[in-house]
Parts: structure tokens; C-alpha cells; sequence
């Protein structure tokens, strides 16, 4: 089908049955009427309204398919000619749709006047192939037609290469098809090419047709994840602290009700809500003790309990706080309003705004302490959602969610009991304040060095403190006045443990705080001095590989190195844990990071090899002949990795390509044909090798890669896959290699995130997200 790969039971693979008379007719009237809403009163469609329905990036393959579908030269397509030419690709067999690709690169094989030929066809492709001494009907493919389709293919996938590489990746793939070297290929040659490839030739289409796409058939009734044995195991140690707290919450409101049987419902209400304070608020300094729950991730307690849940738990206790402070007041002006009704000598203002003695709290003030701490509350929780965080107003929340201070010291006034459960948590939540607060009069530290990326990343380079250790994917919280004097940001460690001068932050704008810190180190005024030496090498390093991106890669990076001064220094706060020091546990690790989600991998990418090689790798002094030494099974439970990096664009890949290209060569070096460390790289925007419009490129790009031992659009040995994973094919193999317990970890976008704890539920491996 002329789209998006459709549902099997309207679209069957070439060689299978034909759709059904009944299923036939439904697609026949769905692009109908698609047709309808998209031609004129003519009836036709012109190139125009193809261009726009197809929704493709250049309008090369738009011309193109329009002129092999415009079967009569006049300009225009009919319905019945688009039916003809689609009745082709579905019911055809592999040699229709093979014919249909073949007239596609044949450029000058439909490049007649008495046919529709568009201005650009006329005035740019003709005068290149004039100097060819013509064929009759043309009927195969010489280098330029190939080179200039290829061309056209890489601008379709969003692929930057220089001309030299087109050349490289035009003759790697006319001498792979042209078998006879007759200086052509010809259709024979091309499908002989392309027997070799069964999955593409099975599916293959046009995609991104969308108003061609057939609605999609009513799913079977399945039964609901959550009634699954693989979503209650992912998920024991998340639902076992929700039910315990839960259970927790319960048993506290009753047992307060019940201690005030006599008094009336609504002061019961008022007494468990009050007693479900007690514990809530003070489990919400729990929730913040960042560097107890690191050390806690250290010890058999991180097994049962989700500990990288633990922001996640503070807003769900924030809400039910909010929620139980406001049946709690409820409760009281409905016991108020009943006791002014009885007593006639105070009215129902006097018990709310007025200190009595009896009421309860310091002086009888528990009203207007409640009221305070109910304003307080409100204005906490709305300051700290998504839209005003995200939206440039951090300020608000970070000055609005200080009033913890004001809340805890009203609460202490408020309940004669609070002080009970906040005395330990509070003691904690001091020390850890005070030990940030000695890291931070320590002095700052100095930023050494920033790389700035055109795809908007900021890699910092900070001087490292003696006294500062850390476990790989730990992170900080990041500090530096110059940008906002009180914001705190955190982020992942991108550096390994093993690195002793520097820490890397791999930073990209976002928000309003990375935008002014990318902006910020690109003001020229910055004093900048000369690169040391190995700053000047890994500098000379990338610019050689990064020269191929073009001209938008002219200002790749820039490097400054910067003076110790007060605009330049910055103030850590850290590290805290994360869930991705499992990894070191498990036996077969696959780490997925989606774009900048690759941060926590990097350091533990490079702490892995370091303990794997570079650790064991002995010399001898005298002759200086160097070995490894063989790793001990019990040096290191890891068996396997796989790691899985996913981008938008080939720019996005810049960020880590050095450091990968090295863990890459010090796996050839040590470890010849080792298989330890696998990567797979993806490039969403790249068409996938079932596409018409992207088949070409991508089996030239396998021929170059094999040819060369380097991929064409990262540098690395691991080929860059078009498109996303086929996430059922990608775990079915990890299952196959049986290297022992699988474990996932994710650090990306949620929407991919359920995506990935889908399947991992599926094959029962076990997964573990990293807050994002």
C-alpha cells in the first residue's frame, strides 16, 4: 500500500494471498474518498496536491512517483490512475514493485516533453545527462542517474555528507550491481542485487502517504496489562510500598478516629486526617534526604524498595498532603459552625480567626495556623507544577517551594504531636543541608573548559575536588551565578569515577537556565587562553571528524578555555544516586538512552571498559611489551552489554562519537572478535530500508561500512540504523544470547519509556527508567 506499513489484514507482504473482495472494497472506498477531499472539481490531481499528500521532505520523489503514476503524459492523475498504479504495489507481485523502484533511479527513463516534466526536471537534471550519448527507452542506470538519486536520498533523510562521500557511496553500490561492468545497471543486475535482501523486498513501499493510509481495524480484546504476571513482577517493589503506605494511612486514620469516638464524626474526620499529617509531612523530608537514599542504594534496602522512585513519591505525598490538609480544615469549620450553633456566646468568625484556649495548638492558635499552613500548602503545589517550572518561571518555584521552613515551624506550633514523628527526619535533613552548605563555602570551583555543540549542548569541563568521589551515572546539583545566583540544576556525571582532574556536564537547552548557559559561553567577550595539550588534540580530533558534516558544521564546537575568576566559577552540590548503579550487578546489561539520555551511560560506559581492559592491561619495564592479563569471573558479574543510542538527526550524535569511537578501538585492541560490548545506533529521521525512497541509500551505505570498517554518518564501526528499533526483534535476539539475567535501563522520553517497559514486560526482563 502506497503508505505507512498497514495492518496485515489490508495490506498482505507481496508473494502472500490477495486481500479479500469484502477488505478490497473497503480500501478501494477509503482512498476514494481521500482522493475526494484532496482534487479539484476536475476530478485529477495535480503535482501540487500530490507534493502536499504525500508530505515528503523534497519534492524530487514526489515528481518522480507523480510522473510514473500520470500514466498518459497529461499533467494530472485521475483516480483510476492512481488505483491502477496502487492496485500495482498491493497486489503486485516482487517483480512489479522492483520494476516500479527501477523506473524510479532511471531518471531520464520518463524525461519526455509530450509528459508532464517540471521545471526543476528540465532545467537542472536534463543538462546533466545531455552529454550521454542516448539509449533507446533508456532502460538502465548510469553513475550520474545513481549519484544524483542518491543525492536526493540523503537530503530525504536529513544525511549531511560531503561530495567526496556521495562519490564513495555511488561506487560502492555500481560496483556491487553492476555485474557485467558494462558502465550501467540494468534491471536484471538490480534485482539480482536486491534478491540477497528478502526482509526488504518483502515490505517493501512508499511510505509517509498518510492520507492513503486505511484506518486501522479494531484491536482484539486483550487482556489488560495490568491483570499480567510480567507487569506485577516489573512492578513488586513500586506496588508493595504503594499498598504498605497506603495500609499505613488507613490504620493511622482509624486508630485517631476511633481515640475520638465520643466527640462527634466531624471532629473524627479532623483527628485521622491530623494524624496522617503527622506521618505525611514528615515523610516528605524522608523523600528529599538525597544523600541517605544514595547511601541507602548501597545496601540490600535499594533490592526492595524503588529508591529511584523517590521524587516521584515526594509528589504523590505533596498531593495527598494537600488533599488530607483539606478535608482536615473541612472538618473543623463543620465541627465550628456546629459548636457556635450550640453555643451561643461565640460565633463561628471567633472560633476561626479567634486564639482559645482548649482549641488546641501553641496559645490556642491552631486555627490560624491551620489557615496559614493551608495558603502555604496551596501555593506550594501550584508553583510546583510542570508548566510554571518549564515555563521560565523557576524562580517562583524554588523561592515558593522555600516555605518548607515556614511549614515545618507551623506545623511544630499547629500539632502538640508533630515534633514526634519530625524529630529524626528533620535532624537529617539539617545535617544534609549543612554538609551542602560547608561544599558550598569551601570556595567554588573553576570551569576549565566548555565545548559548545551546534545542536545546542553545553559540555562543561569542571576542575574536580580531591575530597570528591563518585560512582559512575551518579549526578550533581549545579550552581553558577553568573546565570541565577540562587537556581540549582541537576545533572548527570558524563565523566568516569576513574578520570581524577575533571568532572564532564554534558548540559542541553532546554529551558530558560540551558539556553542562558549556552548563550552565555558564546559571547565573545569571554576571555579565552591557548588549549592545553590535550585539550588542543581532542580539539584537532573532532574537527577532523566532524569536517565532514558540511557547512553547518563549520562552527561545530567551540572550545574556551577559561580564567579562575568570579564570573567563572561554578558550585556543586552532590552526588546523589541513581538506579543505573545496578548495572554493575547485573549480568547482561542493555542501556537505552534516547538523545541527551546518554549522559549516565557515558560514565558508566567508560567505567566498564576501564575495569574490563585498562585495569588488567600489564607492561614489562624493561622491554616495555604490554599484555592483559585474563579477567576473573568474579572481578565482574557483568557478562554482557548492549547498548542502544536513538537520535533525531545525525547532528545529535557529535555529543559522545569521540568517546564511543574509542571504547570501540580499545575492544579491538584487547579483546580481538570480543562481542562484550555491543552498540546500536539509530537515526529516527532517516528513511528504513523498505522504503522506495531510502532503499538505495541505505544498501550503499551497507556496502561502504563493510567496505571500509567505518559507518558513513557516525565514523564508528557500528552501522547507524535507519529509523526507531524494532523493539520485539531487539529483544528477542538479547533473549537468544542467554548471557545471563537480563536487566534494562532506560534514560529518555516518557512516551518511549512505556514503550520499552512494554516489551520488557513482555520477555520479562527487568527494567529501570532514570528520572529524565
Amino acid at each position: 500500500l502506497l503508505g505507512a506499513a498497514a495492518p496485515p489484514t489490508l495490506c498482505p507482504p507481496a508473494g502472500s494471498c490477495t486481500m479479500s473482495a469484502t477488505e478490497d472494497a473497503e480500501w478501494l472506498r477509503w482512498v476514494t474518498k481521500q482522493f475526494g477531499s484532496i482534487a479539484g472539481e476536475d476530478k485529477e490531481i495535480d503535482l501540487e496536491e500530490f507534493k502536499t499528500a504525500l508530505q515528503v521532505k523534497e519534492s524530487f520523489f514526489a515528481e518522480r512517483f507523480f510522473a510514473l503514476f500520470d500514466t498518459d503524459g497529461s499533467g494530472t492523475i485521475s483516480l483510476e490512475e492512481l488505483l491502477e498504479a496502487l492496485s500495482l504495489l498491493v497486489h503486485g507481485n516482487q517483480m512489479d514493485k522492483l520494476r516500479f523502484l527501477f523506473q524510479v533511479y532511471d531518471v531520464d527513463g520518463k524525461m519526455k516533453k509530450n509528459q508532464f516534466i517540471c521545471h526543476f526536471f528540465w532545467k537542472e537534471v536534463v543538462p546533466t545527462l545531455s552529454h550521454r550519448s542516448p539509449r533507446a527507452g533508456s532502460g538502465s542506470i548510469d553513475p550520474d542517474e545513481l549519484r544524483l538519486v542518491l543525492g536526493w536520498c540523503l537530503r530525504e533523510s536529513g544525511i549531511a555528507l560531503p561530495e567526496e562521500r556521495l562519490g564513495d557511496l555511488t561506487l560502492a553500490l555500481f560496483e556491487a550491481a553492476d555485474k557485467d561492468h558494462s558502465g550501467s545497471i540494468t534491471f536484471e543486475e538490480l534485482k539480482e542485487q536486491l534478491e540477497a535482501l528478502p526482509d526488504i523486498m518483502e515490505n517493501l513501499t512508499i511510505s509517509a502517504a498518510s492520507w492513503l493510509k486505511p484506518p486501522p481495524p479494531a484491536e482484539r480484546s486483550r487482556r489488560p496489562r495490568c491483570l499480567t504476571r510480567s507487569y506485577w513482577h516489573n512492578r513488586r517493589g513500586k506496588l508493595a510500598l504503594l499498598g504498605g503506605y497506603a495500609a499505613l494511612n488507613l490504620l493511622l486514620f482509624a486508630l485517631a478516629a476511633l481515640r475520638h469516638l465520643g466527640l462527634g464524626p466531624w471532629l473524627m474526620v479532623a483527628r485521622g486526617c491530623g494524624q496522617c499529617l503527622n506521618f505525611n509531612c514528615a515523610l516528605l523530608a524522608v523523600l528529599m534526604l538525597r544523600r541517605c537514599l544514595t547511601w541507602l542504594r548501597a545496601t540490600p534496602v535499594a533490592r526492595v524498595l524503588p529508591l529511584e522512585q523517590h521524587v516521584v513519591f515526594h509528589q504523590l505525598v505533596g498531593y495527598v498532603v494537600l488533599g488530607l490538609a483539606a478535608l482536615h480544615t473541612a472538618a473543623h469549620l463543620a465541627n465550628f459552625s456546629r459548636l457556635a450553633q450550640q453555643d451561643g456566646h461565640h460565633s463561628f468568625a471567633e472560633y476561626v480567626f479567634s486564639s482559645r484556649p482548649g482549641v488546641g495548638g501553641l496559645g490556642g492558635t491552631a486555627s490560624q495556623t491551620g489557615l496559614a499552613l493551608q495558603g502555604l500548602l496551596v501555593a506550594m503545589l501550584a508553583f510546583s507544577s510542570p508548566c510554571v517550572r518549564r515555563s521560565g518561571h523557576f524562580e517562583v518555584f524554588y523561592w515558593t517551594h522555600l516555605s518548607y521552613i515556614s511549614v515545618w515551624i507551623l506545623l511544630i506550633l499547629h500539632g502538640p504531636h508533630f515534633w514526634k514523628w519530625f524529630a529524626v527526619p528533620g535532624c537529617l535533613f539539617a545535617l544534609e543541608k549543612a554538609v551542602g552548605l560547608a561544599w558550598r563555602r569551601a570556595g567554588g570551583l573553576r570551569i576549565v573548559e566548555v565545548n559548545l555543540f551546534p545542536s545546542k549542548v553545553t559540555h562543561l569541563v569542571i576542575e574536580r575536588p580531591q575530597s570528591f568521589h563518585y560512582k559512575p551515572g551518579d549526578y550533581i546539583y549545579l550552581n553558577i551565578p553568573a546565570i541565577a545566583t540562587y537556581e540549582w540544576h541537576p545533572f548527570t556525571i558524563s565523566s568516569a569515577p576513574e578520570q581524577q582532574d575533571t568532572l564532564w556536564l554534558h548540559i542541553r537547552s532546554l529551558g530558560q537556565w540551558t539556553n542562558k548557559l549556552y548563550e552565555y559561553f558564546q559571547r565573545p567577550e569571554l576571555p579565552s587562553l591557548e588549549p592545553k595539550p590535550l585539550s588542543k588534540s581532542l580539539r584537532e580530533k573532532r574537527q577532523r571528524r566532524w569536517a565532514q558534516v558540511g557547512a553547518d558544521g563549520a562552527r561545530l564546537w567551540q572550545m574556551q578555555s577559561l580564567e579562575s575568576s568570579n564570573q567563572r566559577l561554578c558550585y556543586i552540590d552532590g552526588p546523589y544516586g541513581t538506579p543505573t548503579r545496578r548495572i554493575f550487578t547485573s549480568e547482561h546489561a542493555v542501556l537505552i538512552g534516547a538523545g541527551i539520555g546518554i549522559t549516565p551511560f557515558a560514565s558508566i560506559l567508560q567505567s566498564i571498559m576501564y575495569s574490563r581492559y585498562r585495569r588488567r592491561k600489564q607492561s614489562c619495564p624493561s622491554c616495555h611489551h604490554s599484555w592483559c592479563e585474563d579477567l576473573r569471573d568474579e572481578e565482574m558479574t557483568l557478562r554482557k552489554v548492549d547498548f542502544i543510542w536513538i537520535n533525531r538527526d545525525q547532528k545529535h550524535f557529535e555529543w559522545f562519537v569521540s568517546l564511543l569511537t574509542k571504547l570501540e578501538m580499545e575492544q579491538v585492541e584487547q579483546e580481538p572478535g570480543g562481542r562484550f560490548l555491543e552498540m546500536h545506533m539509530y537515526m529516527t529521521s532517516a528513511l528504513g530500508k523498505n522504503d522506495m525512497k531510502a532503499v538505495g541509500l541505505q544498501m550503499a551505505l551497507d556496502l561502504l561500512a563493510a567496505k571500509e570498517q567505518k559507518d558513513s554518518i557516525t565514523g564508528l564501526r557500528t552501522r547507524t540504523q535507519p529509523g526507531r528499533p524494532d523493539w520485539s526483534k531487539v529483544f528477542e535476539k538479547v533473549a537468544e544470547e542467554k548471557r545471563g539475567k537480563v536487566q534494562v535501563f532506560f534514560c529518555g522520553s516518557p512516551a518511549l519509556a512505556k514503550v520499552v517497559r512494554a516489551h520488557c514486560e513482555r520477555f520479562g526482563f527487568r527494567f529501570f527508567k532514570e528520572n529524565f
